[in-house]
């Protein structure tokens, strides 16, 4: 039972590092858009991006798939980036466009992403070829990320109710913020 919670916690740990907040500035560019009433939607996108992170972690710990650790570490920014970049071109359209699927796949491929990112990491702690410490791993990602979306649906609803921001107009002020915040990360990962 010990080493259920170790690996539980080395998910949390992973989403919720501060120091490596990337995987906090995708969850909360993804989440820009909503509000509490999408909650299903939100909770669908965000388990698909831990199914394509928990399935990257299999094919890298397994040697199917061996990925450049310099351009993943490119791509991550590049997904946050895509991901409030669209929120901006959604914003300012009249009517934003709701391309669910799409946006499923989507966030399914930056999961997987994002999961080639840790691999070289997981490999080195984990100590059998047995499948149940990645499922684990995978539930304290799941857990810390819905904790990453309940802040940012809390803020969201303070910031559009109590201070009367639109939600155009906090989509815009978000998604700006985490663009401004990504630009760094995409110089210091420049593979080239």
């Amino acid at each position: 039972m010990s080493d259920f919670w170790l690996y539980v916690k080395l998910g949390l740990e992973h989403v919720l590092d501060l120091g490596g907040y990337d995987h906090i500035l995708f969850l909360v560019a993804l989440c820009a858009a909503y509000n509490f009433s999408a909650w299903r939607k939100l909770l669908i996108l965000v388990t698909l991006f831990t199914v394509g992170h928990t399935l990257s972690l299999l094919l890298a710990h397994y040697n199917i798939v061996s990925v450049s650790g310099a351009y993943v570490e490119f791509l991550i920014p590049i997904t946050i980036l895509v991901t409030a970049v669209y929120n901006i071109i959604n914003a300012r359209r009249s009517r934003p466009s709701d391309l669910s699927v799409m946006l499923f796949i989507v966030t399914l491929f930056f999961g997987l992403i994002h999961g080639f990112g840790f691999a070289r990491y997981y490999g080195m702690i984990k100590a059998d070829d047995s499948v149940a410490p990645l499922l684990e791993f995978a539930l304290g990602v799941e857990i810390a990320q819905i904790i990453i979306v309940m802040i940012t649906l809390l803020i969201t609803f303070i910031v559009q109710r109590m201070l009367r921001f639109s939600s155009r107009d906090w989509l815009l002020i978000i998604s700006s913020i985490v663009i401004g915040m990504t630009i760094p990360m995409l110089v210091d990962t420049w593979p080239f």
